[in-house]
């Protein structure tokens, strides 16, 4: 395999550590110091800079003022985000705007997409369902109404939902088809309950009763919830490396200067084996992700499908970042608890992503399902 980058996303790698260098991963309250949300907004000055950097538009085409780039160079940026723990939808107003650009009308498009790259339309996805493990599609149910659509139904865990202008919602109809429909959270019909996450961020449990939705606003191609699905997938995996590598490092840092019996602690035989360890599961985190992220972004076929490839980085990404977090927090001992040190922050992001990914065990079962319909040969 050759996972060489272009010069166009090597590009966009680079311009986003220029952006993400200057934000602290403790810049808000520390979700360990504050019984409610952290923040009640994102951080609107970084997501200026990213519009200004052009890392909004990144996969959206010229005509909307975005770069045409893909999907592997969306992961790219997101794993430089993650270093810095920072606190934008990146991921999902980017995937949910390429979605639009992908499947969309275009009305739809020519309303949202140029927005969405200038940062002045944020858009969110409602990916968890009723109860954050089953089907996020089968949450909603949708039918059509004269010329419009009719939802209803409960999505948990919405993402910065109470400060997108839009969320995408996947809904199922009675035809047993997927749509997607985007839903102002404001709209008649609309109850968005306020979540925290582990990472102390403000989540949305959005209820939807009988909410009319015009039929413009609705993506109703076939294909269109399976495609953002995956792009989020790998998105959260490139998320889980880019944590996993700023945590590492900084492990290596810390027991390089600790020193115990007057020699620094990385020096001993324990602590480099574990540390070892850790470097071979993200080096195992980074093939599968950019496996999958290539597979979504190139549409090419493989003896297995596309899928096959998403459930394995999702279980490298998932068991993953838990051990990295949890050998950093052995290898500071109890200054790693310390909530002067960024490490509990990391920790508690990691905690978050891996259960977005959900357990390796059914994505274990999934692969094993796609390789008994699919035997190699």
């Amino acid at each position: 395999m050759d996972f060489t980058f272009s010069e166009e996303q090597q590009a966009a790698a680079e311009a986003a550590a220029g952006v993400f260098a200057d934000v602290a991963p403790d810049g808000v309250p520390s979700p360990a110091d504050t019984t409610g949300a952290v923040a009640d907004d994102f951080d609107r000055a970084l997501w200026a800079r990213l519009a200004e950097a052009d890392l909004l538009s990144l996969l959206l085409d010229e005509a909307y003022g975005g770069a045409g780039l893909d999907a592997i160079a969306l992961c790219l940026v997101l794993r430089e985000s993650a270093k810095v723990l920072a606190r934008v939808p990146l991921l999902e107003s980017s995937a949910a705007a390429a979605t639009v650009q992908a499947y969309g009308g275009e009305e739809l498009r020519s309303a949202l997409l140029t927005r969405a790259g200038r940062g002045d339309l944020v858009l969110t996805v409602a990916a968890h369902g009723r109860t954050g493990h089953d089907p996020a599609e089968l949450a909603v149910t949708a039918r059509r109404d004269g010329d419009r659509w009719v939802l209803d139904g409960v999505q948990t865990a919405v993402p910065w939902a109470q400060n997108a202008d839009l969320v995408v919602v996947p809904a199922h109809t009675d035809a047993g088809r997927t749509v997607l429909a985007l839903v102002a959270p404001d709209r008649e019909g609309v109850v968005l309950a306020e979540q925290i996450s582990t990472t102390g961020e403000r989540l949305g449990e959005l209820r939807l009763e009988s909410v009319p939705i015009a039929r413009v606003d609705v993506i109703d191609a076939e294909g269109a919830w399976e495609w953002l699905r995956d792009l989020l997938t790998a998105g959260t995996c490139a998320l889980s490396l880019g944590l996993g590598t700023a945590v590492l490092r900084m492990t290596g840092e810390y027991t390089s200067r600790r020193e115990q019996f007057g020699f620094p602690v990385a020096t001993f035989q324990a602590v480099a084996v574990q540390a070892a360890d850790r470097y071979i599961d993200l080096r195992a985190m980074e093939a599968t992700l950019w496996q999958a992220a290539w597979r979504i972004a190139s549409g090419a076929s493989g003896a297995l499908p596309a899928a096959a490839d998403l459930a394995v980085a999702k279980i490298w990404a998932a068991e993953g970042v838990r051990r990295v977090v949890q050998t950093a927090q052995h290898l500071h001992g109890g200054f790693g608890a310390d909530t002067e040190y960024p490490l509990h922050r990391y920790h508690a992001w990691a905690k978050h992503l891996e259960l977005s990914l959900g357990p390796a065990a059914a994505h274990e079962e999934a692969l094993g399902d796609l390789l008994a319909a699919h035997p190699l040969s």
